[in-house]
């Protein structure tokens, strides 16, 4: 049983957008812990993407590859989090995870939980 379950991602244009989504049914993952989004293009690292502290003083941070298209959001009643992203470029393209861990944010690492993926493909 995955814990994360991601959907939404899909084929897109250049300019395009796509909301991937991130749910999961237990609590304990949830609440008052880190959830974020990565990605990982063939041949590359997995890199992070957002994160957010679903919790009180929860700040949104995003790599600098996607500050100003990216948005990470919450909504506390479905135990989802949420990556809209808008003008999506080919570089872009990737798998992307959902994952969390316990406790605040601060850094990209020790990341407990993933969830399978799901695919973004920007092209013309």
């Amino acid at each position: 049983q995955e814990l994360l379950v991601e959907s939404g991602g899909g084929s897109v244009q250049p300019g395009g957008s796509l909301r991937l989504s991130c749910a999961t049914s237990e609590d304990y993952v949830y609440s008052r812990n880190c959830l974020g989004w990565f990605r990982q293009a063939p041949g590359n690292e997995r890199e992070g993407v957002a994160y957010i502290y679903i919790g009180n003083g929860g700040t949104p941070h995003y790599s600098d590859s996607v500050k100003g298209r990216f948005t990470i959001s919450q909504d506390n009643s479905k135990n989802t989090i949420y990556l809209e992203m808008n003008n999506l470029k080919p570089e872009d393209t990737a798998t992307y995870y959902c994952a969390a861990k316990y406790g605040r944010c601060r850094t990209w690492a020790d990341f407990t939980y993933w969830g399978q993926g799901t695919q973004v493909t920007v092209s013309s």
